[in-house]
């Protein structure tokens, strides 16, 4: 399956939203990449959290999980009030998300489950 995303800003709530679904293509990695870069850039991410809609994500395979990693790097980067995971009730998910997290060094991360 293709992947795809959106991503929206909530001056309101104060959130970044992003909706990841499927696996991306490196040109879809770019997009992406390119796309929260320019909302991130028109932010002061310091006053907004960072809403990462998982609900879709499968399992981690092991080829993704530097790609992953780099993504977290990102978030972290980007030093949003916090970041946080939603996700469905799956364990070995939740289990691969925290531990990425912890590697990497993004302590602001939740990870709730809805």
């Amino acid at each position: 399956m293709e992947g795809t995303y959106t991503m929206s800003l909530n001056q309101l709530k104060k959130e970044m939203n992003i909706k990841i679904i499927g696996n991306f293509t490196p040109e879809q990695a770019k997009r992406f990449m390119d796309d929260y870069n320019k909302n991130v850039n028109s932010i002061n991410a310091a006053d907004f959290n960072l809403v990462l809609d998982c609900l879709e994500l499968a399992i981690v395979t092991p080829e993704l999980v530097p790609a992953l990693e780099d993504c977290y790097k990102l978030y972290k980067s980007s030093n949003f009030n916090k970041v946080i995971f939603e996700i469905s009730n799956k364990p070995i998910v939740k289990m691969q998300l925290n531990r990425i997290a912890k590697k990497v060094g993004l302590d602001n991360a939740e990870i709730v489950i809805r």
